[in-house]
Protein backbone atom coordinates (compact mmCIF):
# COMPACT_ATOMS: atom_id res chain seq x y z
CA UNK A 1 0.00 0.00 0.00
CA UNK A 2 2.83 2.16 -1.16
CA UNK A 3 3.08 5.12 -3.59
CA UNK A 4 5.14 7.95 -4.87
CA UNK A 5 5.06 11.09 -5.85
CA UNK A 6 6.11 13.43 -8.88
CA UNK A 7 7.34 17.00 -9.72
CA UNK A 8 9.74 17.16 -12.52
CA UNK A 9 10.00 18.74 -15.68
CA UNK A 10 11.37 17.56 -19.11
CA UNK A 11 13.96 16.18 -20.96
CA UNK A 12 13.02 15.58 -24.72
CA UNK A 13 15.26 14.70 -27.01
CA UNK A 14 18.00 12.10 -27.54
CA UNK A 15 22.44 12.31 -27.53
CA UNK A 16 23.56 13.88 -24.67
CA UNK A 17 26.97 13.10 -22.53
CA UNK A 18 26.27 13.27 -19.12
CA UNK A 19 28.38 15.53 -16.81
CA UNK A 20 29.32 18.96 -17.57
CA UNK A 21 30.73 18.57 -21.25
CA UNK A 22 29.15 19.10 -24.16
CA UNK A 23 25.47 18.34 -25.51
CA UNK A 24 24.76 16.99 -28.49
CA UNK A 25 21.02 18.14 -29.17
CA UNK A 26 18.72 17.37 -32.07
CA UNK A 27 16.19 20.04 -31.76
CA UNK A 28 13.42 20.92 -34.71
CA UNK A 29 15.88 19.22 -37.08
CA UNK A 30 19.07 20.91 -36.45
CA UNK A 31 22.19 19.41 -34.66
CA UNK A 32 24.11 21.93 -32.10
CA UNK A 33 27.23 21.32 -29.83
CA UNK A 34 26.44 23.70 -26.84
CA UNK A 35 29.08 23.68 -23.73
CA UNK A 36 27.48 22.97 -20.79
CA UNK A 37 29.72 23.25 -17.52
CA UNK A 38 26.41 23.17 -14.89
CA UNK A 39 25.15 19.77 -16.52
CA UNK A 40 25.11 17.06 -13.33
CA UNK A 41 26.82 14.01 -13.38
CA UNK A 42 25.65 12.56 -11.32
CA UNK A 43 22.04 13.84 -10.06
CA UNK A 44 18.83 12.85 -12.10
CA UNK A 45 17.81 15.85 -14.65
CA UNK A 46 16.18 15.63 -18.20
CA UNK A 47 18.52 15.24 -21.24
CA UNK A 48 16.70 18.45 -22.61
CA UNK A 49 13.72 20.73 -21.49
CA UNK A 50 11.65 21.84 -18.39
CA UNK A 51 11.58 19.11 -15.21
CA UNK A 52 10.49 19.87 -12.11
CA UNK A 53 8.28 10.84 -7.37
CA UNK A 54 9.09 7.42 -7.23
CA UNK A 55 7.25 4.02 -6.51
CA UNK A 56 9.24 0.51 -6.45
CA UNK A 57 7.39 -2.17 -7.39
CA UNK A 58 8.14 -5.94 -8.72
CA UNK A 59 11.81 -4.88 -7.99
CA UNK A 60 11.91 -1.72 -9.91
CA UNK A 61 11.70 1.72 -8.94
CA UNK A 62 9.63 4.11 -11.15
CA UNK A 63 10.34 8.29 -11.27
CA UNK A 64 7.51 9.90 -12.68
CA UNK A 65 7.97 13.63 -12.81
CA UNK A 66 6.68 16.98 -14.15
CA UNK A 67 7.88 17.07 -17.66
CA UNK A 68 7.53 19.53 -20.38
CA UNK A 69 8.30 18.21 -23.92
CA UNK A 70 8.31 21.40 -25.83
CA UNK A 71 10.27 23.41 -24.01
CA UNK A 72 13.10 24.56 -21.13
CA UNK A 73 10.47 26.53 -19.06
CA UNK A 74 7.22 25.54 -17.37
CA UNK A 75 4.30 24.56 -19.61
CA UNK A 76 2.57 21.49 -21.59
CA UNK A 77 2.89 19.47 -18.39
CA UNK A 78 3.13 15.70 -18.59
CA UNK A 79 4.30 12.84 -17.09
CA UNK A 80 7.93 11.87 -17.39
CA UNK A 81 8.88 8.29 -16.18
CA UNK A 82 11.69 7.03 -15.91
CA UNK A 83 13.46 3.36 -14.08
CA UNK A 84 16.19 2.28 -12.13
CA UNK A 85 17.59 -1.24 -9.58
CA UNK A 86 19.57 1.21 -7.33
CA UNK A 87 18.07 4.74 -7.47
CA UNK A 88 21.21 6.06 -8.83
CA UNK A 89 21.50 4.80 -12.73
CA UNK A 90 18.14 5.33 -14.49
CA UNK A 91 16.40 4.63 -18.25
CA UNK A 92 13.71 6.89 -19.35
CA UNK A 93 10.83 5.62 -20.78
CA UNK A 94 7.81 6.99 -23.08
CA UNK A 95 6.05 9.61 -21.33
CA UNK A 96 3.47 7.88 -18.94
CA UNK A 97 0.60 10.70 -19.07
CA UNK A 98 -0.21 13.33 -21.61
CA UNK A 99 -2.61 16.27 -21.12
CA UNK A 100 -4.96 14.85 -23.72
CA UNK A 101 -8.65 14.55 -22.07
CA UNK A 102 -10.91 17.27 -21.20
CA UNK A 103 -10.09 16.79 -17.40
CA UNK A 104 -6.70 17.15 -18.14
CA UNK A 105 -6.17 19.35 -21.06
CA UNK A 106 -4.52 22.16 -19.21
CA UNK A 107 -1.85 19.62 -17.73
CA UNK A 108 -1.17 16.43 -15.76
CA UNK A 109 0.04 17.82 -12.24
CA UNK A 110 1.18 16.55 -9.51
CA UNK A 111 0.19 13.52 -7.78
CA UNK A 112 0.86 10.02 -5.97
CA UNK A 113 0.44 6.34 -6.68
CA UNK A 114 -0.74 3.89 -4.17
CA UNK A 115 0.02 0.16 -4.36
CA UNK A 116 -3.09 -1.97 -3.18
CA UNK A 117 -3.21 -4.60 -1.29
CA UNK A 118 -3.91 -7.10 -4.31
CA UNK A 119 -0.42 -5.26 -6.15
CA UNK A 120 -2.47 -2.97 -8.25
CA UNK A 121 -0.68 0.29 -8.57
CA UNK A 122 -2.44 3.84 -8.79
CA UNK A 123 -1.99 6.87 -9.87
CA UNK A 124 -3.63 9.61 -8.32
CA UNK A 125 -3.23 12.96 -9.88
CA UNK A 126 -4.25 16.39 -10.67
CA UNK A 127 -5.21 18.00 -13.76
CA UNK A 128 -6.17 21.36 -15.24
CA UNK A 129 -9.41 20.79 -17.21
CA UNK A 130 -11.00 22.92 -19.97
CA UNK A 131 -11.90 25.70 -17.40
CA UNK A 132 -8.56 25.41 -15.92
CA UNK A 133 -10.33 24.45 -12.64
CA UNK A 134 -7.81 22.14 -10.48
CA UNK A 135 -9.79 18.30 -10.66
CA UNK A 136 -8.65 15.07 -9.47
CA UNK A 137 -8.07 12.13 -11.84
CA UNK A 138 -7.55 8.51 -11.49
CA UNK A 139 -4.48 6.43 -13.63
CA UNK A 140 -3.74 2.93 -13.73
CA UNK A 141 -1.00 0.88 -15.72
CA UNK A 142 -2.85 -1.24 -19.14
CA UNK A 143 -0.95 -3.95 -17.69
CA UNK A 144 -0.25 -4.98 -14.23
CA UNK A 145 2.17 -8.23 -15.03
CA UNK A 146 4.81 -5.42 -16.93
CA UNK A 147 7.01 -4.51 -14.66
CA UNK A 148 8.40 -1.69 -16.35
CA UNK A 149 4.73 -0.50 -16.25
CA UNK A 150 5.47 1.51 -19.74
CA UNK A 151 1.15 2.00 -20.38
CA UNK A 152 -1.19 3.61 -18.71
CA UNK A 153 -4.67 3.81 -18.82
CA UNK A 154 -7.49 6.97 -17.80
CA UNK A 155 -10.06 5.88 -15.43
CA UNK A 156 -13.46 6.56 -17.49
CA UNK A 157 -14.56 8.08 -13.78
CA UNK A 158 -12.76 10.90 -14.46
CA UNK A 159 -12.95 13.32 -12.93
CA UNK A 160 -13.51 11.67 -9.43
CA UNK A 161 -12.94 15.19 -7.01
CA UNK A 162 -14.01 18.32 -8.15
CA UNK A 163 -13.40 21.50 -5.98
CA UNK A 164 -15.94 22.08 -3.31
CA UNK A 165 -18.03 24.68 -2.58
CA UNK A 166 -16.11 27.33 -0.56
CA UNK A 167 -12.55 26.61 -2.24
CA UNK A 168 -10.69 28.42 -5.18
CA UNK A 169 -10.93 26.32 -8.27
CA UNK A 170 -6.70 27.24 -8.15
CA UNK A 171 -5.87 26.21 -5.10
CA UNK A 172 -7.15 22.34 -5.11
CA UNK A 173 -4.06 19.95 -6.17
CA UNK A 174 -1.40 17.38 -5.46
CA UNK A 175 -3.14 14.02 -3.70
CA UNK A 176 -0.85 12.41 -1.28
CA UNK A 177 0.19 8.71 -0.95
CA UNK A 178 -2.99 7.13 0.36
CA UNK A 179 -3.21 5.48 3.05
CA UNK A 180 -5.50 2.30 4.66
CA UNK A 181 -7.36 3.10 7.97
CA UNK A 182 -8.42 0.78 10.29
CA UNK A 183 -11.69 0.42 8.98
CA UNK A 184 -10.90 -0.56 5.51
CA UNK A 185 -11.24 2.68 3.91
CA UNK A 186 -8.84 4.85 1.95
CA UNK A 187 -7.26 8.01 2.91
CA UNK A 188 -6.19 11.10 0.91
CA UNK A 189 -5.32 14.68 1.43
CA UNK A 190 -5.35 16.85 -1.14
CA UNK A 191 -3.47 20.58 -0.93
CA UNK A 192 -5.59 23.55 -0.75
CA UNK A 193 -6.29 27.22 0.57
CA UNK A 194 -9.43 27.90 2.58
CA UNK A 195 -9.70 31.79 4.30
CA UNK A 196 -6.07 32.16 3.35
CA UNK A 197 -5.60 28.96 5.68
CA UNK A 198 -2.89 26.49 4.55
CA UNK A 199 -5.31 22.82 4.48
CA UNK A 200 -5.01 19.25 3.57
CA UNK A 201 -8.49 18.22 2.93
CA UNK A 202 -9.01 14.48 4.07
CA UNK A 203 -10.83 12.20 1.69
CA UNK A 204 -12.51 8.52 2.46
CA UNK A 205 -12.89 6.05 -0.07
CA UNK A 206 -13.53 2.19 -0.12
CA UNK A 207 -13.22 1.23 -3.96
CA UNK A 208 -10.26 4.06 -4.73
CA UNK A 209 -13.35 5.81 -7.03
CA UNK A 210 -16.14 7.02 -5.15
CA UNK A 211 -14.75 9.61 -2.53
CA UNK A 212 -16.28 11.31 0.06
CA UNK A 213 -15.15 14.39 2.27
CA UNK A 214 -14.45 14.36 5.62
CA UNK A 215 -16.19 16.38 8.27
CA UNK A 216 -12.58 17.88 9.28
CA UNK A 217 -9.52 18.15 7.89
CA UNK A 218 -6.51 16.27 8.59
CA UNK A 219 -4.75 19.23 9.52
CA UNK A 220 -4.85 23.23 8.93
CA UNK A 221 -2.90 26.13 9.66
CA UNK A 222 -3.64 30.25 9.99
CA UNK A 223 0.13 30.92 9.96
CA UNK A 224 0.52 29.90 6.16
CA UNK A 225 -1.72 30.07 2.56
CA UNK A 226 -1.69 27.30 0.41
CA UNK A 227 -0.20 24.09 0.51
CA UNK A 228 1.13 22.16 -2.08
CA UNK A 229 2.13 18.98 -2.44
CA UNK A 230 1.01 17.32 1.05
CA UNK A 231 2.71 14.58 2.42
CA UNK A 232 1.70 12.22 5.22
CA UNK A 233 3.54 8.73 6.51
CA UNK A 234 4.03 6.93 9.84
CA UNK A 235 7.90 6.86 10.89
CA UNK A 236 8.95 4.52 14.20
CA UNK A 237 10.56 5.97 17.17
CA UNK A 238 12.89 3.51 17.37
CA UNK A 239 15.31 2.95 14.54
CA UNK A 240 16.25 3.94 10.88
CA UNK A 241 13.77 1.36 9.69
CA UNK A 242 10.84 3.07 7.17
CA UNK A 243 6.73 2.01 7.57
CA UNK A 244 4.59 1.50 5.04
CA UNK A 245 2.12 4.41 4.84
CA UNK A 246 -0.80 2.37 5.99
CA UNK A 247 1.57 1.56 9.43
CA UNK A 248 -0.18 2.59 12.63
CA UNK A 249 0.73 1.75 16.26
CA UNK A 250 1.95 1.89 19.60
CA UNK A 251 5.66 2.80 18.87
CA UNK A 252 4.67 4.83 15.83
CA UNK A 253 4.65 8.46 15.22
CA UNK A 254 3.70 10.58 11.58
CA UNK A 255 5.08 12.97 9.90
CA UNK A 256 3.19 15.83 7.88
CA UNK A 257 5.05 18.05 5.07
CA UNK A 258 3.37 20.80 2.92
CA UNK A 259 4.96 22.47 0.38
CA UNK A 260 4.83 26.80 0.71
CA UNK A 261 6.54 30.05 0.49
CA UNK A 262 9.41 27.90 -1.68
CA UNK A 263 10.07 25.54 1.29
CA UNK A 264 9.32 22.42 2.62
CA UNK A 265 7.81 22.63 5.78
CA UNK A 266 7.29 19.51 8.22
CA UNK A 267 5.62 18.84 11.52
CA UNK A 268 5.65 15.62 13.77
CA UNK A 269 2.77 14.50 15.83
CA UNK A 270 0.37 11.70 16.73
CA UNK A 271 -2.44 10.46 14.70
CA UNK A 272 -5.40 8.86 15.59
CA UNK A 273 -6.47 6.09 12.72
CA UNK A 274 -9.82 5.68 14.31
CA UNK A 275 -10.93 9.73 14.38
CA UNK A 276 -8.40 10.71 12.20
CA UNK A 277 -7.15 13.26 14.29
CA UNK A 278 -3.59 14.54 13.89
CA UNK A 279 -1.99 16.26 17.23
CA UNK A 280 1.20 18.03 17.32
CA UNK A 281 3.25 20.05 20.10
CA UNK A 282 4.84 22.39 18.23
CA UNK A 283 3.00 23.56 14.78
CA UNK A 284 3.72 25.04 11.20
CA UNK A 285 5.25 28.70 11.77
CA UNK A 286 5.28 28.87 15.58
CA UNK A 287 8.40 30.41 15.77
CA UNK A 288 10.86 31.18 12.92
CA UNK A 289 13.96 29.93 14.33
CA UNK A 290 12.96 26.68 15.07
CA UNK A 291 10.49 25.73 12.11
CA UNK A 292 11.13 22.61 10.96
CA UNK A 293 12.30 21.66 7.08
CA UNK A 294 13.81 19.18 5.38
CA UNK A 295 16.28 21.39 3.64
CA UNK A 296 17.36 24.95 4.24
CA UNK A 297 18.42 25.59 0.50
CA UNK A 298 16.93 25.26 -2.84
CA UNK A 299 14.53 22.22 -2.12
CA UNK A 300 10.78 22.25 -2.72
CA UNK A 301 8.06 20.13 -3.58
CA UNK A 302 9.58 16.98 -2.57
CA UNK A 303 7.59 13.65 -2.07
CA UNK A 304 8.55 10.52 0.09
CA UNK A 305 8.20 6.73 -0.60
CA UNK A 306 8.24 3.64 1.15
CA UNK A 307 10.88 1.71 -0.25
CA UNK A 308 9.61 -1.95 0.49
CA UNK A 309 12.13 -4.10 -0.31
CA UNK A 310 14.97 -2.17 1.34
CA UNK A 311 12.44 -1.61 4.09
CA UNK A 312 13.38 2.66 4.04
CA UNK A 313 11.38 5.45 3.45
CA UNK A 314 13.03 7.53 0.67
CA UNK A 315 12.52 11.42 0.23
CA UNK A 316 13.63 13.25 -2.78
CA UNK A 317 12.90 16.64 -4.19
CA UNK A 318 12.94 18.75 -7.07
CA UNK A 319 15.62 21.30 -7.55
CA UNK A 320 14.86 24.84 -9.15
CA UNK A 321 17.71 26.35 -11.58
CA UNK A 322 18.98 29.69 -10.18
CA UNK A 323 19.91 31.69 -13.12
CA UNK A 324 16.98 33.27 -14.83
CA UNK A 325 14.58 31.84 -18.03
CA UNK A 326 16.78 33.15 -20.34
CA UNK A 327 19.64 30.82 -19.31
CA UNK A 328 17.18 28.09 -19.41
CA UNK A 329 16.41 28.65 -22.60
CA UNK A 330 20.01 28.68 -23.90
CA UNK A 331 20.83 25.64 -21.97
CA UNK A 332 18.08 23.72 -23.38
CA UNK A 333 17.10 22.33 -19.84
CA UNK A 334 15.85 23.52 -16.66
CA UNK A 335 15.96 21.47 -13.14
CA UNK A 336 17.18 18.12 -11.80
CA UNK A 337 15.97 16.08 -8.38
CA UNK A 338 18.22 15.78 -5.34
CA UNK A 339 20.29 12.22 -4.51
CA UNK A 340 17.56 10.19 -2.58
CA UNK A 341 17.63 10.21 1.07
CA UNK A 342 17.05 7.96 3.44
CA UNK A 343 14.93 9.70 6.14
CA UNK A 344 14.10 8.43 9.57
CA UNK A 345 13.15 10.11 13.48
CA UNK A 346 15.89 11.26 15.02
CA UNK A 347 16.61 9.59 18.55
CA UNK A 348 15.08 12.67 20.77
CA UNK A 349 11.65 12.60 18.44
CA UNK A 350 11.90 15.92 17.50
CA UNK A 351 13.13 16.20 14.07
CA UNK A 352 14.00 14.34 11.18
CA UNK A 353 17.57 12.70 10.43
CA UNK A 354 18.43 12.70 6.44
CA UNK A 355 21.51 10.66 4.96
CA UNK A 356 22.28 10.20 1.01
CA UNK A 357 21.28 6.05 0.31
CA UNK A 358 24.08 4.15 0.69
CA UNK A 359 23.43 3.27 -3.27
CA UNK A 360 25.46 6.53 -4.33
CA UNK A 361 28.99 5.07 -2.72
CA UNK A 362 28.82 2.88 -5.89
CA UNK A 363 30.28 6.01 -7.57
CA UNK A 364 33.11 7.06 -5.11
CA UNK A 365 36.12 6.81 -7.42
CA UNK A 366 39.36 8.01 -6.63
CA UNK A 367 39.92 8.76 -2.65
CA UNK A 368 42.10 11.06 -0.68
CA UNK A 369 42.21 11.25 3.59
CA UNK A 370 43.14 13.02 5.98
CA UNK A 371 43.40 12.54 10.16
CA UNK A 372 43.82 14.75 12.93
CA UNK A 373 45.07 17.58 11.03
CA UNK A 374 44.98 20.58 12.89
CA UNK A 375 43.67 23.58 11.21
CA UNK A 376 45.26 27.02 12.94
CA UNK A 377 43.06 30.13 12.50
CA UNK A 378 42.97 31.97 9.54
CA UNK A 379 44.05 29.00 7.64
CA UNK A 380 42.95 26.41 4.58
CA UNK A 381 43.77 22.85 3.37
CA UNK A 382 43.63 22.25 0.07
CA UNK A 383 42.11 18.84 -0.66
CA UNK A 384 43.77 18.19 -3.80
CA UNK A 385 44.20 14.56 -5.65
CA UNK A 386 40.09 14.45 -6.66
CA UNK A 387 37.78 15.57 -9.23
CA UNK A 388 36.93 18.85 -6.82
CA UNK A 389 33.73 19.65 -9.57
CA UNK A 390 32.28 16.22 -9.05
CA UNK A 391 32.78 15.09 -5.60
CA UNK A 392 32.13 13.79 -2.12
CA UNK A 393 33.78 15.17 0.52
CA UNK A 394 32.81 13.96 4.38
CA UNK A 395 35.04 15.95 7.34
CA UNK A 396 34.57 16.13 10.62
CA UNK A 397 35.70 18.78 13.15
CA UNK A 398 36.78 18.72 16.63
CA UNK A 399 36.80 21.66 18.70
CA UNK A 400 39.67 22.38 21.65
CA UNK A 401 38.28 25.40 23.43
CA UNK A 402 33.99 26.53 23.70
CA UNK A 403 35.04 28.91 26.26
CA UNK A 404 35.03 31.51 23.48
CA UNK A 405 32.25 31.08 21.54
CA UNK A 406 30.28 34.58 20.69
CA UNK A 407 27.93 35.57 23.12
CA UNK A 408 24.20 36.22 21.77
CA UNK A 409 21.65 38.02 23.08
CA UNK A 410 18.95 35.83 22.07
CA UNK A 411 18.64 33.45 19.44
CA UNK A 412 17.17 34.96 16.13
CA UNK A 413 16.74 33.58 12.70
CA UNK A 414 19.66 31.47 11.31
CA UNK A 415 19.09 32.83 7.57
CA UNK A 416 19.75 36.57 8.93
CA UNK A 417 22.83 35.08 11.14
CA UNK A 418 24.20 33.46 8.33
CA UNK A 419 23.84 36.75 6.52
CA UNK A 420 25.10 39.05 8.99
CA UNK A 421 28.39 36.48 10.08
CA UNK A 422 29.25 35.39 6.60
CA UNK A 423 32.42 33.34 5.88
CA UNK A 424 34.15 36.90 6.20
CA UNK A 425 33.38 37.62 9.32
CA UNK A 426 36.28 36.09 11.44
CA UNK A 427 35.14 34.99 15.25
CA UNK A 428 36.68 33.27 17.63
CA UNK A 429 34.88 29.39 16.95
CA UNK A 430 34.33 30.04 13.41
CA UNK A 431 33.72 30.27 10.49
CA UNK A 432 35.05 26.84 9.19
CA UNK A 433 34.27 24.50 7.01
CA UNK A 434 34.55 24.08 3.57
CA UNK A 435 35.49 26.38 -0.05
CA UNK A 436 33.48 24.29 -3.07
CA UNK A 437 33.84 25.03 -6.25
CA UNK A 438 36.06 28.11 -5.94
CA UNK A 439 38.83 29.12 -8.19
CA UNK A 440 42.34 29.30 -7.76
CA UNK A 441 42.24 32.71 -6.81
CA UNK A 442 39.35 32.47 -5.00
CA UNK A 443 37.76 35.05 -6.91
CA UNK A 444 34.92 32.25 -6.43
CA UNK A 445 33.79 29.58 -3.94
CA UNK A 446 30.55 28.50 -2.15
CA UNK A 447 31.56 28.50 1.35
CA UNK A 448 29.66 25.85 3.95
CA UNK A 449 30.27 26.28 7.15
CA UNK A 450 29.25 26.25 11.05
CA UNK A 451 29.85 28.61 13.95
CA UNK A 452 29.32 28.51 17.96
CA UNK A 453 27.59 30.72 19.92
CA UNK A 454 26.63 30.95 23.05
CA UNK A 455 23.17 32.01 24.22
CA UNK A 456 22.86 32.38 28.43
CA UNK A 457 24.43 28.86 29.04
CA UNK A 458 23.47 26.77 26.15
CA UNK A 459 25.49 26.44 22.85
CA UNK A 460 23.98 26.77 19.65
CA UNK A 461 25.73 25.32 16.46
CA UNK A 462 24.92 27.48 13.36
CA UNK A 463 25.52 25.92 9.78
CA UNK A 464 25.73 28.26 7.19
CA UNK A 465 25.81 28.08 3.00
CA UNK A 466 26.86 31.00 1.11
CA UNK A 467 27.04 31.78 -1.97
CA UNK A 468 27.37 35.83 -2.28
CA UNK A 469 30.77 34.91 -3.61
CA UNK A 470 30.16 31.46 -5.80
CA UNK A 471 29.97 33.26 -9.06
CA UNK A 472 31.74 36.01 -11.19
CA UNK A 473 28.53 36.17 -13.22
CA UNK A 474 26.25 39.13 -12.54
CA UNK A 475 22.69 37.31 -13.37
CA UNK A 476 22.74 34.27 -10.85
CA UNK A 477 21.06 33.96 -7.16
CA UNK A 478 23.52 34.11 -4.73
CA UNK A 479 21.42 33.12 -1.84
CA UNK A 480 22.93 32.27 2.10
CA UNK A 481 21.23 30.64 3.68
CA UNK A 482 21.23 28.63 7.64
CA UNK A 483 19.96 26.78 9.55
CA UNK A 484 20.51 25.35 13.58
CA UNK A 485 21.75 22.17 14.56
CA UNK A 486 19.83 20.49 17.24
CA UNK A 487 23.32 19.12 18.48
CA UNK A 488 25.83 20.23 21.45
CA UNK A 489 29.44 20.90 20.08
CA UNK A 490 30.74 19.88 23.70
CA UNK A 491 30.93 16.21 23.64
CA UNK A 492 30.38 15.78 20.32
CA UNK A 493 32.15 16.46 16.84
CA UNK A 494 30.94 18.16 13.96
CA UNK A 495 30.71 16.41 10.93
CA UNK A 496 30.35 17.71 7.16
CA UNK A 497 29.28 15.87 4.43
CA UNK A 498 28.95 17.77 0.63
CA UNK A 499 28.07 16.17 -2.65
CA UNK A 500 29.32 18.19 -4.92
CA UNK A 501 28.26 17.98 -8.91
CA UNK A 502 28.89 20.99 -11.17
CA UNK A 503 25.93 23.22 -10.31
CA UNK A 504 24.71 21.29 -7.26
CA UNK A 505 26.03 21.07 -3.66
CA UNK A 506 23.97 19.13 -1.45
CA UNK A 507 25.20 19.32 2.29
CA UNK A 508 24.28 17.10 5.82
CA UNK A 509 25.35 18.83 8.79
CA UNK A 510 25.53 17.02 11.75
CA UNK A 511 25.12 13.79 10.70
CA UNK A 512 21.85 14.61 9.05
CA UNK A 513 20.40 16.97 11.30
CA UNK A 514 20.29 19.87 9.13
CA UNK A 515 20.65 20.07 5.45
CA UNK A 516 21.06 22.84 2.62
CA UNK A 517 21.21 22.70 -0.74
CA UNK A 518 22.63 24.98 -3.02
CA UNK A 519 22.96 25.55 -6.76
CA UNK A 520 26.00 27.45 -8.03
CA UNK A 521 26.54 28.95 -11.73
CA UNK A 522 30.70 29.89 -11.42
CA UNK A 523 32.05 30.86 -14.12
CA UNK A 524 35.77 30.65 -13.31
CA UNK A 525 35.98 26.79 -10.72
CA UNK A 526 34.38 24.86 -13.86
CA UNK A 527 35.65 21.27 -14.50
CA UNK A 528 39.07 20.93 -14.21
CA UNK A 529 39.54 24.44 -12.81
CA UNK A 530 37.86 23.87 -9.56
CA UNK A 531 39.17 23.57 -6.41
CA UNK A 532 38.16 22.35 -2.81
CA UNK A 533 39.13 23.61 0.66
CA UNK A 534 38.67 22.83 4.30
CA UNK A 535 39.39 26.06 5.86
CA UNK A 536 38.99 27.69 9.88
CA UNK A 537 38.37 31.77 9.36
CA UNK A 538 37.90 31.94 13.46
CA UNK A 539 40.76 32.89 15.62
CA UNK A 540 40.63 29.74 17.60
CA UNK A 541 42.58 26.53 16.05
CA UNK A 542 40.56 23.47 15.71
CA UNK A 543 41.19 20.40 14.66
CA UNK A 544 39.91 17.71 11.46
CA UNK A 545 39.77 14.30 13.17
CA UNK A 546 39.35 12.71 9.62
CA UNK A 547 38.24 14.12 6.40
CA UNK A 548 37.50 11.89 3.19
CA UNK A 549 36.91 13.12 -0.32
CA UNK A 550 36.44 11.08 -3.44
CA UNK A 551 35.97 11.65 -7.41
CA UNK A 552 32.41 10.70 -8.39
CA UNK A 553 31.95 8.72 -11.36
CA UNK A 554 29.13 9.49 -13.23
CA UNK A 555 25.30 8.18 -13.31
CA UNK A 556 24.06 5.84 -16.39
CA UNK A 557 21.33 8.12 -16.94
CA UNK A 558 20.27 6.51 -20.63
CA UNK A 559 17.72 8.86 -23.31
CA UNK A 560 14.47 7.36 -24.95
CA UNK A 561 15.64 5.22 -27.30
CA UNK A 562 18.68 3.80 -26.01
CA UNK A 563 16.36 0.97 -24.29
CA UNK A 564 18.70 -1.09 -22.20
CA UNK A 565 18.31 -1.88 -18.59
CA UNK A 566 20.00 -0.05 -16.59
CA UNK A 567 23.25 -1.93 -14.47
CA UNK A 568 22.21 -3.70 -11.34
Amino acid sequence: MEVYRLWVLPFFYLLISYGAEVVAIKRHGLQSLVSQPYRTSYHFQPSENWMNGPMYYKGVYHFFYQYNPYGALWGNISWGHAISYDLINWLHLDIALMPDQPYDINGCWSGSATISPNGKPMILYTGGDTKKHQVQNLAFPKNVSDPLLIEWVKSSHNPLLTPPKGIDTSSYRDPSTAWMGTDGEWRVVIGSEIDHHGYAILYKSKDFIRWSRASKALHFSNKTMMWECPDFFPVTVNGKNGLDTSVVGKNVRHVLKASFSSHDYYIVGNYDPKTDQYDVGTDFMDSNDVSLRYDYGKFYASKSFYDGGKKRRILWSWISEGDGDSNDIKKGWSGLQSIPRSIWLSKNGKQLVQWPIKELEKLRTKKVHYVNKELRGGSMLEISGITASQADIEVTFSLLNLSEAYLLKEVVDPQLLCTKYNVSVSGSLGPFGLLILASKDLREYTAVFFRVFRVNNSFHLLMCADQSRSSLRPEVEKSIYGAFLDLDPRPTKISLRSLIDHSIIESFGGDGLACITSRVYPKLAIEGQAHLYAFNNGTQSLSISSLSAWSMKRAQIVPIGKRRKPIK
